[in-house]
């Protein structure tokens, strides 16, 4: 089972969407794939068109089952939800004097269900269930937006990787994917070659380019596949897909 955290510090720079995404491309190739959504903002279900009333802080507390929390959202694709109820969780986590930084791990140490793959999505920033979040992951899926200061952030983001990788060795950071590349302006392009020269050809995907049809698929719970599937942001999440599902080879 691979466990692929979604996850980079910054904000806007589409984790949820690229989550969402790969997740349900991963599902329709016949994969089964549990999704995890760790922001209190609980974006990743709405997207898919589910509102769980129970979800991943149920889950780990002990007040509700894997089964009674995890929700088919699609054909082979379950959520564990996210929401307000997570912020609770957090402060959980904080307070313990020892182990805090498993407890993710340990709650889902408990689910016996055959998953392929478990896609999980972070909220912006660094708080106590991000770290519980690399802790359990193996992968790193990190988006960056190609925006000026956007190399910086990654930057930072990988010293942050470089702490939990002491205590989790089999972590680390697999794929750099730019998004919202807009051919049209030069800037796009040339962050494009600095992250390429930074963290190497195999570490950074093809790019998602800039379509407007990827803001407006959540407003219709619906993935970018259902709702435009012609459009070139099914295309490159497509693309997406298959490198990930080749296990990262180019």
């Amino acid at each position: 089972m691979r466990r692929i955290a979604v996850s980079i510090s910054k904000g806007g720079v589409g984790k949820t969407t690229t989550a969402v995404n790969l997740a349900a491309g991963l599902a329709a190739k016949g994969k089964r794939v549990l999704m995890v959504d760790t922001d209190t903002q609980g974006q990743a279900s709405a997207m898919l068109g589910v509102r769980p009333d129970v979800g991943l802080a149920e889950f780990v507390s002990g007040d509700a089952t894997f089964e009674e929390a995890a929700t088919e959202a699609r054909e082979g694709l379950s959520i564990l939800a996210g929401g307000r109820s997570l912020a609770a969780l957090k402060r959980v986590i904080s307070r313990q004097e020892y182990g805090g930084e498993k407890v993710l791990e340990e709650a889902m140490s408990k689910v016996d269900a055959p998953f392929d793959y478990v896609i999980i999505d972070t909220a912006p920033g660094w708080d106590a269930l991000t770290v519980n979040v690399l802790f359990y992951a193996r992968e790193i899926l990190a988006p960056v937006s190609t925006e000026v200061l956007t190399l910086d952030s990654l930057i930072e983001f990988t010293k942050s990787i470089e702490a939990i990788q002491k205590y989790n060795t089999d972590l680390k950071l697999n794929y750099v994917l730019p998004t919202f590349l807009d051919g049209r302006v030069k800037k796009s392009a040339e962050i494009l070659t600095q992250l390429k020269k930074h963290f190497g050809r195999g570490v950074v995907l093809a790019p998602v380019r800039y379509n407007v049809r990827l803001s407006e698929a959540p407003g219709y719970g619906q993935t970018i596949y259902e709702y435009a599937p012609g459009s070139s942001g099914a295309e490159d999440y497509k693309a997406l897909t298959e490198r990930i599902n080749k296990n990262g080879r180019a």
